[in-house]
């Protein structure tokens, strides 16, 4: 019995035969290798603090411009014609056009701005002046001393109104006579032979019972006549 050697057991056997030992060492490592992991990660920074600054451009200064000074007054600061300058944009004018300005339609007699002024209404051929020759109780003689300013003969016609009264009668005084008509407070008087240039001549009329020398109105050719 002295003689038998006792058989002990090998490493690997009993690594075999003790399998905790294996996972006790493999969970060892991993602790070891989560450790200098995390060390190593705090080490680091994940994040930026601040985004960076965005890139500035330069813009080209405006020379500066002065303002002339006059005696007693002090010379503004110079100032910029336009406003700073935006990189990337266009300045676009907000400025809309004009309307154009309607024409008045053709025919409407109204003169445009800045044209020639509207010609004056001629005168009459032919004018008349209002007079009284004589007047008594009851009635008066007056007349109407016809002008002729054309430069050719014209004929007349003469118009008088007295809303009273009675014509007696009526002529052309040293002149071709002519034809004459009283209906409702009218006269009017058409001449016979017309008027040379330049010449001149009276109708006379005598009326009764007008209660007035005055007409209500007279007329040569439409044209109101003067004295009146």
């Amino acid at each position: 019995m002295s003689g038998t050697r006792r058989v002990r057991p090998s490493p690997g056997a009993a690594i075999v035969s003790s399998p905790w030992i294996i996972v006790s060492i493999g969970v060892i490592v991993m602790v070891v290798l989560l450790v200098v992991a995390l060390g190593s990660v705090r080490g680091r920074r994940t994040f930026a603090e601040s985004p960076p600054p965005a890139p500035t451009m330069s813009l080209p200064e405006l020379a500066a411009t002065t303002t002339p000074t006059t005696s007693g007054q002090a010379a503004r600061p110079p100032t910029s014609a336009a406003g700073p300058v935006v990189p990337g944009l266009s300045p676009r004018s907000t400025v809309l056009p004009a309307r154009p300005t309607p024409s008045p339609p053709a025919g409407t007699g109204t003169a445009r701005p800045g044209g020639p002024p509207a010609p004056a209404p001629a005168a009459p051929p032919v004018t008349g002046r209002y007079g009284v020759v004589n007047s008594f109780d009851g009635g008066f003689i007056g007349e109407v001393r016809l002008v002729n300013a054309a430069d050719t003969a014209r004929g007349w016609t003469v118009r008088l109104t007295f809303p009273r009264g009675r014509l007696v009668t009526a002529w052309v005084s040293g002149a071709e006579q002519g034809s004459g008509d009283f209906t409702d407070g009218v006269f009017t008087y058409r001449s016979g032979v017309a008027l040379a240039p330049g010449a001149s001549v009276a109708l006379q009329f005598h009326f009764e019972q007008t209660g007035t020398t005055r007409p209500t109105s007279c007329a040569v050719d439409g044209a109101d006549c003067s004295g009146l």
